[in-house]
């Protein structure tokens, strides 16, 4: 515990840097978005266009390429965690 913000309290944020990381999170939400569309209808949807719906094999295509990214990006995320409490760790004596 801190006593008068001496020791290993966090320093707070202001507004300006926590509008900056929300937007900051707000863009690589976007970017995952825009990657996971991009390659699961480059890998799931037929581009010769015969019916304006999805058709049964391309909806199951589709579920199953969003599961693996999900399930791809918590795990890498894990991992990102991981090697950071390792090196925060590593550091300390």
């Amino acid at each position: 515990m801190s006593f008068l913000g001496l020791g290993n309290a966090q320093p707070q944020l202001t507004s300006e840097q926590k509008i900056s990381a929300a937007e900051t999170e707000l863009d690589l939400v976007t970017d995952m978005f825009n990657k996971l569309v991009d390659n699961c209808y480059k890998k799931c949807i037929n581009t010769q266009y015969t019916e304006g719906e999805l058709n049964k094999n391309e909806s199951a295509c589709l579920d199953r390429c969003v599961a693996k990214y999900f399930e791809t990006n918590v795990k890498v995320g894990e991992n990102m965690q991981q090697l950071g409490q390792t090196f925060t760790n590593a550091g300390k004596f």
